[in-house]
């Protein structure tokens, strides 16, 4: 599980609902976290899963961690996997594929 920046991030990234499964969905869900791309995203309530990255949280202004997209790409590449063609391990739809590599 995740650690967010703040508790306020903490609230609105893991907003419940009991009318809606999906947050895209939601009204009242502002924020969306990819724990596997480790990026943080305005929801764009318009009927799809768009959202709009943002570098820094909107409530206590911390700086969010860099976007881990490219060098998530570029490991399952580096495995031979290709995510639109191959099943994605486990371990690569959240954060845990990070502890794995090599530090820089």
């Amino acid at each position: 599980m995740t650690t967010h920046c703040c508790e306020a991030m903490n609230s609105r990234v893991n907003v419940p609902c009991d009318r809606h499964d999906d947050p895209f969905a939601c009204p009242d869900a502002l924020i969306t976290f990819s724990a596997e791309f480790q990026e943080y995203g305005l929801i764009v309530h318009d009927g799809g899963t768009s959202s709009i990255t943002i570098g820094f949280c909107p409530w206590c202004g911390r700086r969010l961690p860099e976007s881990q997209r490219d060098r998530w790409f570029d490991e399952l590449e580096r495995r031979g996997i290709d995510p639109g063609e191959d099943e994605v391990p486990p371990e690569f739809r959240d954060e845990r594929w990070l502890a794995s590599l090599p530090q820089e």
